[in-house]
């Protein structure tokens, strides 16, 4: 049986009673733009995390990684993400179709900190756009636009816990599976394990750009 807590917070006072107030520098940070410090930071990243939501909650977050400054600054309100060969399922692209919402954490390596955008988004087909995005002669099919509504730098702390850019002292990955063993007990799809294996082998030689 599902664990059941016995002890549910309901408000912010409850939280407040443990956690004091907020320093007023984390809600004066915090622009409705793109400023010039948040702006080299996007540029110099080459992984964000993205979330997306459904018209009825459901949530969906998804990494995407390319070159550094592959999501571009159009303008100090707009950017770009361009869309590469994925898995198909669209999930990002079906919730932005139903609530065009957005959230988006960038992540630069051996720096600590991270930039953070919430906004509004919309898939698109702009040519000119696409093509500034073109990597290997590859041209996104699409293009989701984001529109800024906050913009702001957050801390190191979870960075530095989880030390991420730390390799040398990360757990040992003896005994994790492989994205082939999994994929192969959890979607039973009739195809053999080495099967499954050779094709994501193949789509990670061959298919960063390409369908």
């Amino acid at each position: 049986m599902p664990y059941q807590p016995t002890d549910i917070l309901t408000s912010e006072t409850e939280i407040r009673e443990v956690i004091d107030g907020i320093h007023p520098a984390q809600t004066l940070k915090i622009l409705d733009h793109i400023d010039t410090h948040c702006r080299v930071w996007i540029e110099r990243s080459p992984f964000i995390v993205m979330s997306t939501v459904d018209a009825v909650g459901k949530l969906d977050t998804s990494p995407k990684g390319d070159p550094a400054g592959f999501v571009k600054v159009v303008d100090e309100k707009t950017l770009a993400i361009p869309d590469r060969p994925g898995n198909h399922r669209f999930d990002s692209f079906q919730n932005i179709l139903q609530t065009g919402r957005i959230g988006i954490v960038f992540l630069v390596p051996n720096r600590n900190e991270v930039v953070r955008v919430n906004g509004s988004a919309k898939i698109v087909r702009d040519v000119p756009l696409r093509e500034s995005m073109e990597i290997n002669g590859r041209i996104p099919a699409f293009a989701i636009v984001v529109r800024v509504e906050e913009a702001f730098y957050h801390c190191g702390k979870a960075i530095i816990r989880s030390k991420l850019w730390k390799p040398d002292q990360a757990a040992a990955t003896d005994g994790l599976p492989t994205y082939g063993e999994a994929l192969f007990d959890q979607s039973r799809s009739g195809q053999t394990q080495e099967e499954i294996e050779a094709r994501l082998k193949h789509n990670d030689e061959n298919r960063l750009y390409d369908e």
